[in-house]
């Protein structure tokens, strides 16, 4: 079983617009509605490969009920989530159907208490006990009140148990998150040049690893994935841009990455399907899914390059 954290659940709201344009009226053209957040995002990808997954974190509010409705009706992911007392936050992303664009809105998550923190964290230490358990993803923002230190601190947690777990977030958080060694970090360019001062993506690559993550896989968006790890370094290419909505996309990476991690896949192999999947959770039509037929397409088209140490 695969354990996502998801601090700072959403309630994913998709807007479909045949044009968007500043300082104008629309008419939506297609409403779709997901729970969402980065882990639920990765988990709905990991149960759609056959994974069992479980997802953690925080839900309050009406928002959070209507977003663990969504959940329950996902075959292969159980519910952990945490009950507080605010109000889950929604996202809301509006596509422009002519270009493909996507504007995105993020609301800001709700307020947990110290004692909501202590309770999740016995649950996760509760969770992480048990010997299904086989990887943890710890993914996304950190809603307020939760200690800018968390990621840190279930990284510990998560290496005490001997579970082999991935960071995916990104400021302050990525910073004391990545000191505390974890087996995996994820991110994008942007957030990899924040945390290292280094804009070239090898470069800082090599500077994120040396923080302390056992390795690295840097996001480069159209352009695929550069990934440093301790048995060598890669480059995966996909074989073209895919026109879509990139929202999700990373988090779909994220899944392809854990997925090739517990079913003891090569790391070129374990790069070649979360480019693949991140492509063609681009090709589907809502966050936190993908085009089936796209990623049987793209995936054996790849390009991975790189040596072994």
């Amino acid at each position: 079983m695969v354990v996502t954290v998801t601090p700072n659940a959403a309630l994913d709201i998709t807007y479909k617009v045949p044009s968007l344009t500043p300082h104008a009226s629309h008419r939506v053209t297609e409403v779709t509605e997901r729970a969402g957040g980065k882990g639920l995002n990765v988990a709905r990808v990991l149960a759609a490969l056959g994974h069992e997954v479980t997802v953690t974190g925080f839900a309050g509010g009406d928002t959070g009920r209507t977003l663990r409705d969504h959940l329950a009706r996902v075959p292969g992911v159980t519910d952990g989530l945490r009950p507080v007392a605010g109000a889950t936050r929604r996202t809301l992303a509006v596509v422009d159907a002519r270009t493909g664009d996507t504007t995105q809105l993020n609301e800001p998550g709700p307020t947990v208490s110290p004692a909501e923190w202590a309770g999740f964290l016995s649950s996760y230490e509760e969770l992480l006990s048990g010997d299904d358990v086989t990887a943890v993803a710890l993914c996304g923002s950190l809603p307020p009140g939760v200690p800018v230190g968390a990621y840190a601190l279930l990284i510990r947690v998560a290496r005490a148990a001997a579970v082999p777990v991935l960071l995916d977030t990104s400021g302050e958080p990525l910073r004391r998150g990545v000191a505390a060694r974890p087996d995996i970090v994820k991110p994008n360019a942007d957030e990899l040049a924040e945390l290292t001062g280094a804009h070239e993506p090898a470069q800082a690559t090599r500077d994120a690893r040396r923080r302390g993550a056992h390795a690295v896989v840097a996001s480069l968006g159209a352009e695929g994935l550069l990934a440093l790890t301790p048995e060598g370094t890669w480059r995966a290419t996909p074989p073209g841009r895919v026109r879509g909505n990139p929202t999700g996309a990373g988090d779909s990476a994220v899944a392809g990455l854990l997925s090739g991690l517990v079913r003891h896949l090569s790391w070129p192999d374990r790069l070649s399907r979360a480019v693949a999947l991140s492509a063609a959770t681009v090709a589907a039509p809502a966050a936190g899914e993908f085009d089936a037929t796209v990623y049987e397409d793209v995936l054996p088209k790849v390009t991975v390059t790189g040596k072994v140490f």
